[in-house]
């Protein structure tokens, strides 16, 4: 703290670009299978310190996503380019919260402030992955609907929606995981996008099996989330956030 009167305060928020605490493994380590389940517990835990201002951030969130869908074109790609920038402010909420501090409404924007442009360029190559795997999705959709209209058989263009249908979920998940610890690699670690996804890449690959458990027990958390009008999301998403964080805690350090 500044011994200076005069000096202008700082808020917590901006002093977030501490390391987490710990021995850092540098390209992660593999953990056995029911930690997936142990990341959502913690996710949970951080939950429950304020839940309120979770409520009120995914709140915020939310009503930002909304305005930016509605924009033609140019709000969907800000969306996704500036995901990770959002991401990493909750990231940043998440450690405050497990060092004992207090979650704050700008966390959401502290990504902002912090790393920006890393962040953002993540957010970049994000979206120039998922536009990738929407030109191999049209093309194959493209070639069933001309072979449709050159007279082929019905059940060969079904053959050619579905193999469009595999191959875009193939080729999100490996997009998934390259995201998936990349925030969180730029803010405490130092590292550029590509490195931090290319390393997010390789520890999800690492933790295949607890990824799979985390995967199959948030997906069923979903569907119950969304039958109340979706109201659920206002818990789950906060647990989901708390559980990158948390899986990010045990993949990277030591204790």
């Amino acid at each position: 703290m500044s011994s200076n009167p005069y000096a202008t305060p700082k808020a917590a928020v901006a002093d977030a670009a501490i390391a987490p605490q710990g021995d850092f493994i540098p390209g992660g380590r593999g953990v056995a299978a029911g930690r997936g389940w142990d990341w959502i517990v913690a996710g949970w835990d951080l939950f429950k310190k304020q839940p309120g201002m979770w409520v009120g951030l995914i709140v915020v969130a939310a009503i930002i996503m909304i305005v930016l869908a509605v924009i033609p074109f140019l709000g969907s790609v800000a969306l996704m380019v500036l995901g990770p920038v959002f991401a990493g402010g909750m990231m940043l909420g998440c450690r405050t919260l497990e060092q004992g501090g207090e979650l704050e409404l700008g966390h959401l924007f502290a990504g902002f402030k912090e790393k920006f442009g890393a962040l953002a360029a993540a957010g970049a190559l994000y979206l120039a992955g998922y536009v990738v795997i929407m030109v191999v999705v049209m093309l194959i959709t493209g070639a069933s609907l001309f072979t449709l209209m050159g007279g082929g058989a019905d059940s060969g263009v079904a053959m050619g929606m579905v193999l469009a249908i595999l191959i875009a979920m193939a080729l999100t998940v490996p997009l998934a995981m390259a995201i998936w610890f990349a925030p969180c690699l730029i803010l405490f670690n130092e590292r550029g996008a590509v490195e931090a996804m290319k390393e997010s890449f390789a520890a999800c690959l690492k933790n295949i099996v607890p990824f799979l458990l985390y995967g199959v027990v948030l997906f069923v958390a979903a569907i119950i989330a969304s039958i109340p009008f979706g109201l659920g999301w206002l818990v789950l998403g906060p647990v989901v956030a708390g559980s990158i964080y948390a899986s990010y805690r045990d993949i990277y350090f030591t204790s």
